[in-house]
């Protein structure tokens, strides 16, 4: 009688007609913050494409394409010149003009509390020019060949909505006022936001009246919602459930190689008693683990990545040594996944003074990325067989993130998607030196700094050559990676599930959003 009902049900759901329906999404994640520049992380921004736009918008291979800007071009080496597309409104009727870029620049590298900002995107800009109302020409520090890139990062906000508006401002919708293809509707704080489509919006009519953004953090009640027909599509598909739906014929997959990697870091901030690091008898060390490249090595190559992808994300992962995948920009071939070595962890942590290990907590969200907290406690099994006890501490995202920004954490598992499709963003943003004034370092909880790396991402963002910034980029990785600034464990496998009927044009940077979803023809 179940599954009679059930499947009544789906195929009432799939019958009815596109104008008529509401889009439901079911999202693993939650979004932090209605904050356009609060929080760089892929919910909140997934959030925010449906109500702001940005100068240079992306398609779904990450490459840039016009937005609030028409066309731009490079007028000298340290120049670029933007044209504004006109007639575009803000949601309240005021007109978008080049005054509003303006001061969205001067905010976004400037949110109070931002657990990681937008600041890294704007580094280079040194001043920018109104030529009118619908030119700006930007002015940078240098050869800065990844503006474009860099600005299909950062969303646009009006001046008149914005001036003197706080996060929590954004987040009541008092300044959530935008140019993009969803008004906000209504906001619950972790577990939905709504939208209703924006008439006035300068791109092509969204089909959706409505749109809805509903959190559903547990995997199991994620697939159950869609099965349902509570939902019209999930994100992060478990990947125990993935071969069922794949034989299910009234649900759709929709997979891309992503560019998110899932790694580890560990904390550099402190020189000794690190949070949740102790010698085997319970006691504080003096100095810093971590500090010592044998261990972070030891740390590394006691990791069987084959196995985490094999077993703990079955086949919805592949195994990496760097933060991009194969057969994007700046990959260096030179730089595989290390192999899994666990005597040769055993030598190099009895060199670096721990013949008998050590114990620590590694910190994980559990509702973030795929399979998360279970990826953590395999790692911490292998790190145990090596010597080093290690307990898993699982946190929900919203407390993670804002924990991890704190420097609360010995060591951490997250996830990073250079969806700038090269090396640089990754490069400047968690691993490059922290420096608020640089704009460097917005999301490197650790704090982990090699100024001989930061200087050749400096060379590498200066070189106009393709080839050549290339070649330098490959530098930076293999520095970067021989001094194990961060510990890759594996690149994801993007994939959406929808109901029969649905279209999802999936997204290389986990993009969840309204207007990659249509009815199918």
């Amino acid at each position: 009688m179940r599954k009679t009902s059930l499947a009544l049900l789906l195929a009432a759901t799939a019958a009815l007609p596109a104008t008529a329906q509401t889009l439901t999404m079911g999202a693993g994640a939650p979004s932090t913050s209605l904050d356009p520049h609060f929080f760089n992380a892929a919910p909140n921004s997934s959030v925010a494409a449906h109500i702001f736009s940005r100068l240079v918008e992306r398609d779904a291979q990450v490459r840039p394409q016009p937005g609030l800007a028409e066309s731009w071009r490079a007028i000298s080496d340290t120049v670029w010149e933007f044209k504004l597309r006109p007639g575009v409104k803000w949601h309240d009727g005021r007109d978008f003009t080049a005054d509003d870029v303006v001061f969205t620049f001067e905010r976004a590298p400037n949110v109070p509390n931002s657990p990681g900002g937008f600041g890294g995107f704007l580094r280079m800009v040194d001043r920018v020019e109104v030529v009118d109302p619908l030119t700006l020409r930007i002015h940078t520090k240098a050869p800065h060949p990844l503006l474009p890139v860099d600005l299909s990062y950062v969303f646009v906000i009006s001046r008149h909505a914005g001036q003197g508006a706080s996060t929590e401002d954004y987040n009541n919708g008092r300044a959530t006022i935008g140019t993009g293809p969803y008004r906000l509707r209504a906001h619950t704080p972790g577990e939905r936001v709504e939208f209703e489509r924006n008439d006035t919006y300068y791109g092509p009519r969204e089909p959706w009246q409505r749109a809805i953004w509903r959190v559903i953090a547990n995997d199991t009640a994620r697939t159950a919602a869609l099965l349902s027909g509570d939902v019209d599509l999930i994100d992060q598909v478990p990947s125990t459930d993935i071969e069922r739906l794949r034989a299910n014929n009234r649900v759709a997959l929709h997979q891309i190689q992503g560019l998110r990697m899932i790694y580890l870091q560990a904390d550099f901030s402190r020189d000794g008693n690190v949070p949740g690091v102790t010698d085997n008898a319970g006691q504080p060390i003096a100095t810093n683990p971590f500090r010592d490249l044998r261990v972070r090595r030891a740390l590394s190559i006691g990791i069987n990545r084959q196995a985490l992808t094999d077993r703990v994300m079955e086949g919805t992962a592949a195994p990496s040594g760097q933060w991009l995948p194969p057969g994007v920009y700046s990959y260096n071939p030179a730089v595989p996944a290390p192999a899994y070595d666990p005597d040769g962890a055993k030598r190099l942590l009895a060199e670096a003074g721990f013949p008998q290990g050590f114990r620590m907590v590694l910190t994980t969200p559990n509702d973030r990325y795929p399979n998360d907290a279970r990826t953590a406690q395999a790692v911490a099994q292998m790190w145990t067989r090596i010597g080093i006890r290690t307990e898993v501490n699982a946190l929900p995202w919203s407390s993670f993130s804002a924990r991890s920004a704190r420097q609360e954490f010995g060591f951490r598992l997250a996830g990073w998607g250079s969806s700038t499709g090269e090396a640089s963003y990754a490069a400047i943003n968690i691993i490059g030196t922290y420096n608020r004034e640089q704009r460097r370092g917005a999301s490197n909880a650790g704090r982990y700094s090699n100024p001989a790396m930061d200087a050749l991402v400096d060379r590498a963002t200066a070189t106009l050559d393709d080839g050549d910034r290339e070649r330098v980029l490959h530098q930076v990785i293999q520095v970067a990676m021989d001094d194990q600034a961060v510990i890759p464990l594996f690149h994801l496998i993007n994939t959406w599930a929808t109901r029969r009927g649905l279209n999802y044009e999936a997204r290389m940077d986990e993009s969840t959003r309204a207007m990659a979803a249509r009815e199918a023809p």
